[in-house]
């Protein structure tokens, strides 16, 4: 079977779409822990359509995308690289970008965390969730919240863990979570730790 056969649909209005979905996922970044709807999009096999939607608005050709088992697929790889571009690699030390689930969180290693000079040369995580929260609350602190927002994403607890250890500002891992057609920013300069409580 050709990849002409694997191809599917994409934005129905490719530069509109394309415009609004960068638009949301830069105020994501600016606002962390606030979900944003996304434009209409289709799902792409495993993929939900935030996820595929940052995938058709931030991968080209420039940016190689490393894919979870879970989205290494003959269709997926069809069509990111006939709308997007951009070369899957095999190996997470060569990627811009990486699509992964909630399973793949427990060992972030081998991603680049960019350098002191360049911080910009680390890769952004685009993780899928089957919702964006139900998990533990965490205080998230840090620029663009207001003294601290309480966040419930249903994540691994070694995702934390990990997180810390291969984050060292400027250098580090930005997150993108979707869910169904949403999406939340975790950028590297936001703190999150179990909130203070108050005692009664």
């Amino acid at each position: 079977m050709s990849d002409a056969q694997y191809l599917q649909p994409a934005f129905e209005r490719p530069a509109e779409a394309a415009q609004q979905t960068f638009r949301a996922a830069l105020r994501a970044l600016a606002e962390p822990g606030l979900a944003r709807p996304l434009p209409s999009t289709p799902t792409l096999e495993r993929m939900a359509p935030a996820t595929y939607a940052l995938c058709l608005s931030l991968l080209d050709a420039d940016t190689p995308v490393w894919l979870a088992p879970a989205f290494d697929t003959p269709v997926v790889r069809a069509n990111l690289s006939f709308h997007c571009g951009c070369p899957v690699v095999d190996r997470r030390e060569q990627a811009a970008f990486a699509v992964l689930d909630a399973s793949d969180l427990v060992d972030l290693s081998g991603f680049p965390l960019g350098s002191e000079r360049y911080p910009d040369q680390s890769c952004t995580l685009l993780v899928q969730l089957e919702r964006l929260d139900g998990g533990e609350a965490l205080a998230w602190q840090g620029p663009g919240i207001a003294g601290q927002r309480q966040v419930d994403l249903p994540l691994p607890w070694p995702f934390w863990q990990q997180r810390d250890l291969h984050g060292d500002f400027p250098r580090g891992l930005d997150l993108f979570f979707t869910a169904g057609q949403a999406l939340l920013g975790l950028p590297r300069s936001t703190r999150c730790r179990a909130p203070v409580r108050e005692a009664s």
